[in-house]
């Protein structure tokens, strides 16, 4: 099963967040093998607002111990989790994106409140998409939005990416490639 977990940076939480900066990556060390996707957003000024994890996990139960065990949750550095049932229409891991880290601006769209039933529509231009995928209910049956993360020359942009009409709000936020520091 594939999951999507959004953890939201708590206002002033910097500090805190960089005293367990090891504690994080050596937490994050144990689910390598399971992500498609991962890396932080970040404020215009390049200060961290949250954390993005696309992963493969056994089952709901792993999914919540994942989200809710991770050091900095545990210590109120985040304000709240987006954790749902996703599925990979693009079938890779960031890791085999075409352009690779580096070159353009990279974002993460989240289409959320669907105005219609109907799932997912993949972009007719697919070469900029990242991760693209249905964020689902926890039975994995009912699309509730969709999250990708895409590069693009700027916000907007990035946003065209979903069909305004297809949903009730849409976020878009700057985020980087993640992983532990070389």
């Amino acid at each position: 099963m594939e999951f999507f977990c959004y953890h939201r940076d708590r206002l002033g939480s910097a500090p805190l967040r960089q005293k367990l900066i090891e504690e994080h990556w050596s937490y994050m060390d144990r689910y390598a093998e399971q992500m498609i996707a991962r890396g932080p957003t970040l404020a215009d000024d390049g200060s961290p607002t949250g954390s993005v994890h696309i992963l493969r996990l056994p089952d709901p139960a792993a999914a919540r111990a994942f989200a809710f065990d991770e050091p900095n949750y545990q210590a109120g550095a985040y304000r709240d989790v987006m954790l749902r049932r996703w599925r990979n229409m693009l079938g890779r891991t960031m890791w085999d994106f075409a352009e690779g880290r580096t070159g353009g601006n990279r974002y993460l769209v989240l289409g959320l409140g669907p105005e219609q039933s109907a799932g997912p529509v993949l972009p007719k231009r697919q070469d900029e998409l990242i991760a693209y995928g249905p964020l689902l209910s926890d039975d994995g049956v009912t699309w509730v939005g969709t999250a990708a993360l895409v590069r693009a020359v700027d916000p907007d942009e990035a946003r065209a990416v979903l069909a305004a009409d297809r949903y009730a709000d849409v976020e878009v936020h700057n985020w980087v490639f993640g992983g532990r520091p070389a």
